[in-house]
């Protein structure tokens, strides 16, 4: 019932541990308290601490990633079994020499995943020297995206340039852009509803099923078997009411100061508080922006480095039809973008259908158009080519250390930032 000289009881002991481990200190003495238990923050902790470590076996794929426990100042390293999932040992730093020595004193790794940083390379050098390493190809792809960033920067000036076609601005309004005819729905999502049905049936068209056709395109099966059952595409919008809201009976007003040359987000809000309304400055910020419209004559918006970059590393299936244009246009006035674009799309091809053999031809193709950053990030995969060449290779990747850090960042959140590495370490085995 109880061990000697013991205060609480053998299942109290237990049940205190449960609580720590899911709550740890602060919730869960809460939570105690509210049971009858009556234990504080402290003695739930020295209860956790005094579980012993699980006994795992050395992992076939181990995967290494690193974690903030205070973000910019100290970092700690996460193992993780590339097959259950499950974590397998902490390390207090991101330096080489600690993995090297779990390593060396857990031998039976035969392949390593990690990032692409040097530390985690140079400690799998060093303690498994024969494993094969697997570079990441999600931190692959985010590399490819600073590298776009810095070579749209760099050709920023043919983001400026008006359109050669001198047509008309497109306006932001809610009714200035409708056209007269409104039998079919208009706007990006009317076109991103067009698009997606299209590609749903003619999926369905070259004999594939909608639950492969959702793991496809990543979506829920119920999205896809509702645009599959849609006839048209205009079946799938479904028409939404306006909600009534508080400011409803402040809107005149509102259009009447906006008229009037008042456009302060600030001031109206503010002018609106002094009358005791019941509204919220995202709410007066939301109509005003519904006011704002482009003047005709005005030349069109820039788009911005970052909104490019987004068009060329998306798929090319979730831009709307209007960001189709808008890029289409900017690639026929900039060749170097022209070419980088391609140059995406081919490691994008290479990413996804796991081509590693055609990097080296991708690496040359790249260094021959010597574009800014694309040139610097391939020439950069040469360092560490076996691993990259295996992570665009085989099936490993780090998906299950991420999800590992996701994990931690809950149970640091409960132990409030301020734990230390000893006893966030015991709570990462033991969850």
């Amino acid at each position: 019932m109880a061990a000697p000289y013991a205060r609480f009881t053998t299942r109290l002991n237990h049940a205190l541990e449960r609580v720590g481990l899911a709550l740890a200190g602060r919730a869960g003495s809460r939570l105690a308290a509210q049971q009858g238990f009556g234990a504080g923050r402290m003695t739930l902790l020295r209860r956790v601490m005094a579980l012993p470590d699980p006994q795992f076996s050395t992992p076939r794929v181990l995967g290494v990633d690193d974690f903030a426990i205070r973000r910019g100042q100290t970092y700690s390293t996460v193992l993780t079994c590339g097959e259950s999932h499950r974590v397998v040992d902490v390390l207090p730093t991101r330096e080489a020499g600690p993995l090297a020595a779990w390593l060396t004193s857990h031998s039976g790794v035969e392949i390593l995943c990690r990032d692409r940083a040097g530390a985690y390379a140079e400690g799998a050098r060093r303690g498994v020297p024969d494993a094969l390493q697997v570079a990441d190809r999600f931190h692959l792809w985010q590399g490819l995206g600073r590298a776009v960033e810095t070579c749209v920067a760099a050709h920023r000036d043919c983001l400026r340039t008006p359109l050669p076609n001198g047509s008309m601005p497109r306006s932001t309004g809610p009714d200035l852009d409708r056209p007269p005819d409104q039998s079919d729905p208009v706007g990006r999502r009317a076109e991103r509803k067009k698009a997606a049905h299209a590609l749903v049936h003619e999926l369905l068209a070259q004999g594939h099923s909608c639950r492969a056709i959702a793991r496809h395109l990543g979506w829920g099966l119920n999205t896809v078997l509702r645009y599959a059952a849609a006839v048209r595409w205009q079946d799938t919008i479904r028409e939404s009411r306006p909600r009534p809201s508080r400011l409803d009976p402040y809107k005149p007003y509102l259009e009447r100061r906006f008229a009037t040359g008042c456009t302060s987000v600030t001031q109206l809000h503010s002018e609106l508080l002094a009358e005791r309304a019941p509204i919220t400055f995202g709410m007066v910020r939301a109509h005003i922006a519904t006011l704002r419209t482009v003047p005709p004559g005005a030349p069109p918006r820039t788009p911005t480095v970052r909104q490019v970059t987004g068009w060329l590393t998306r798929h090319p299936t979730t831009l709307s039809e209007e960001d189709r244009a808008d890029l289409k246009e900017i690639l026929a006035r900039c060749p170097e973008l022209d070419t980088a674009a391609g140059h995406i799309r081919d490691f994008g091809k290479i990413l996804t259908y796991r081509l590693g053999a055609t990097l080296l031809t991708w690496i040359d193709a790249v260094d021959a158009s010597q574009l800014p950053g694309l040139t610097g990030f391939a020439l950069h995969l040469l360092r560490d080519l076996d691993a990259v060449t295996a992570g665009l290779t085989l099936e490993w990747s780090s998906g299950s250390v991420e999800g590992a850090v996701n994990r931690i960042k809950k149970i640091k959140r409960q132990l409030y930032g301020r734990a230390g590495f000893e006893l966030l370490r015991k709570m990462i085995l033991l969850q």
